[in-house]
């Protein structure tokens, strides 16, 4: 099997739920109230300065995605950038890293027992865990349907929050001392959090496989999607520090206002689809596309080809949904520490980031007939210009994220590095004669 004949049913609406989807979670709900307390009420300025960090290491994407259909995503983007061996060190780590499927899981079992007292966590983070699995078995197409659906149902509760309390906001606003108060690099300190709340739209690019017109649409979507979710952040965060002091809003969730603009059932309605729904969209969204890279590994000789087999109908990776499944379930039923072990992985991540930004220098040279007709071709100085501009932002977020890491998490990193590094050595030897041509120029 080969992610050749994954369905391509993924149009642009579809690709626009999976990207704001992944981009709302639950951070913004708690995350809005600590940029609070960080930068005071230019906190929504804080928001917009974290979208721009999160466009600039998305340009080197745009630029790719334009030229290629990547059916592994970023595990092709690897192969054909870095080389073949280094694909096999990225998929370990991406795969390390999709423990983070237990947390989306944890955290919407914990909204939800909010209404259900007495219900145990564990038991509603295995329920919600294998109801989103099994609206994935049953293909990709239903899974974006349903997701759109959420999407629709979250953007409503978070634009009637901003819409009530926009007219709500007290005189003053940009007065000193409660705006700026811990100065410009205040804001910039507050930005490099708020990234968490503000990317992931490129989650798409792993599932160019099934989408109808990726070259067209993933750049834009990436765009889109995270400017819009930006620009509602920026209104949420302009209500939710501009009603009460500061002091009765910072490091506290949106809810703490909500109660105070929001007649009582949409208050409910808010909490409900605000808090649930940005968890759920995320964690179906984190199902829907992470067995894709693995796909094309599997194909690639990387794992046993068996786990590439897709459904006969449905076209689904059947047992790699199973295999993440089980990834996603041990930590739950075990209680590991799941924040450090996810944690571990970002920074690999983010080193990943900047080399394969650096490198997309090279894409006219591998690809000039695709980089002649894509619509964001640039001249070759202003191309090094914005690589420059990603590789600078991306790596001053990695720093930051270095500057914050604990000696766990370090040596977390080395130990997954080491094994990674470890693995593509073995199973080079292998996986050289049997790894595909996983992009399509047309």
């Amino acid at each position: 099997m080969s992610t050749k004949e994954l369905k391509r049913v993924l149009g642009k609406t579809e690709l626009m739920g999976i990207a704001i989807g992944q981009i709302i979670g639950a951070g913004v709900m708690s995350l809005t109230g600590v940029a609070i307390a960080m930068t005071g009420r230019s906190s929504n300025i804080a928001f917009l300065v974290s979208t721009l960090f999160v466009l600039a290491a998305a340009i080197p994407l745009v630029f790719v995605n334009s030229c290629l259909r990547m059916r592994g995503g970023v595990y092709t983007q690897t192969n054909i950038f870095l080389g073949k061996k280094w694909s096999g060190f990225y998929i370990v780590q991406y795969i390390v890293g999709s423990i983070s499927i237990s947390m989306f899981a944890i955290s919407l079992a914990q909204y939800i027992i909010t209404f259900m007292p007495g219900v145990s966590v564990k038991l509603v983070s295995v329920i919600v865990l294998t109801l989103f699995f099994a609206i994935n078995y049953f293909g990709i197409s239903g899974a974006a349907k349903i997701q759109k659906a959420m999407v629709f149902i979250l953007m409503s509760a978070l634009i009637i929050f901003a819409g009530f309390g926009v007219f709500k906001i007290q005189p003053g606003y940009f007065s000193q001392p409660e705006f700026m108060t811990n100065g410009v690099m205040g804001i910039f300190q507050t930005a490099a959090l708020l990234v968490f709340a503000t990317g992931g739209a490129e989650v798409i690019v792993d599932v160019s496989g099934e989408a109808k017109n990726p070259k067209r649409d993933i750049p834009q979507v990436v765009i889109v999607s995270t400017l819009a979710v930006a620009l509602l952040y920026g209104v949420m965060c302009t209500v939710a520090a501009g009603i009460l002091p500061i002091d009765q809003v910072a490091n506290k969730t949106l809810s703490t206002v909500a109660e105070i603009i929001l007649p009582r059932p949409l208050f409910i309605y808010f909490v409900v689809c605000g808090a649930i729904f940005a968890t759920a969209t995320t964690l179906n969204a984190k199902i829907g596309t992470c067995t894709k890279p693995v796909l094309q590994a599997c194909s690639d000789g990387w794992f046993p080809q068996k786990l590439a087999t897709l459904h006969p109908k449905y076209k689904t990776p059947v047992y790699l949904l199973v295999v993440f499944y089980i990834v996603g379930l041990l930590p739950i039923l075990f209680d590991f520490s799941i924040g450090t072990i996810a944690s571990t992985v970002v920074l690999l991540a983010y080193a990943f980031k900047i080399i394969l930004a650096y490198k997309v220098l090279d894409l006219p040279k591998l690809f000039p007939e695709q980089w002649e007709k894509s619509p964001y071709k640039v001249g070759p100085k202003m191309l090094k210009f914005l690589i420059g501009v990603s590789v600078s932002g991306i790596s001053f977020q990695c720093y930051l994220l270095v500057a914050k890491a604990s000696k766990m998490q370090l040596i977390g990193t080395i130990i997954v590095f080491v094994i990674a590094l470890v693995f593509a050595q073995l199973r080079y030897k292998h996986a050289e004669k049997t790894i595909e041509i996983s992009y399509e120029v047309e």
